[in-house]
């Protein structure tokens, strides 16, 4: 379950996953997207600054969920073959939880390739699946140097945050996820309960 949470290039998560590393979509949100929208004529290769503006100013959960797909789709293309298989190899470890062989692809891959940073978001995603939140938070800061408004890795630091205790800095980073991605239910939902638990704890 960690796993999926966590694994971007297959199916997803953030609005509704784990940790930091999955891509995610409030689990199917999107399935009453406004039909106008998906009628409207194609645009050209958008960029991913485009992509951001409109996930920065996009309220209604389904189409922000689509642009956030849009996004993940676009972190996942390293550009080369080789990387793409040893990234299609390492998902397929980890859901089989084959941690040694994953983390050996990985390895692989942030080597080849230490620019991409769905590499090491991936490997920060092993890192969680197994509990491992020193190593996952390491490749999640390297993650994040890359590509600063990766709310998939961003979120899983907040999730880390939360689950070490670390309550008041896991709201600090959530906020930075709605910053970026303001129809963000997973994100929402994690703000919430911080501040009850916040509240309660200052009363």
């Amino acid at each position: 379950m960690r796993v999926l949470l966590f694994l971007a290039a297959f199916v997803i998560l953030l609005a509704g996953g784990p940790p930091a590393f999955a891509q995610n979509s409030d689990h199917g949100a999107d399935a009453g997207a406004d039909v106008g929208e998906d009628l409207a004529a194609p645009r050209q290769a958008i960029t991913l600054d485009e992509l951001f503006n409109d996930l920065g100013r996009q309220t209604r959960v389904p189409a922000a969920n689509r642009i956030a797909r849009q996004i993940w789709k676009k972190w996942t293309e390293s550009g080369s073959d080789t990387i793409n298989l040893l990234m299609e190899w390492s998902a397929r470890a980890m859901q089989e939880k084959d941690y040694t062989v994953a983390e050996d692809l990985l390895d692989q891959v942030v080597t080849l390739a230490p620019d991409y940073a769905e590499g090491w978001n991936r490997r920060a995603t092993l890192h969680f699946a197994q509990s491992d939140y020193g190593r996952s938070i390491a490749d999640i800061e390297r993650t994040l140097q890359l590509e600063p408004r990766h709310f998939g890795a961003l979120a899983g630091l907040g999730l880390i945050l939360d689950r070490t205790g670390n309550k008041q800095k896991a709201l600090a980073t959530w906020y930075k996820v709605l910053e970026i991605y303001p129809a963000n239910r997973r994100a929402q939902e994690a703000v919430v309960k911080l501040e009850e638990k916040l509240a309660g704890k200052a009363s």
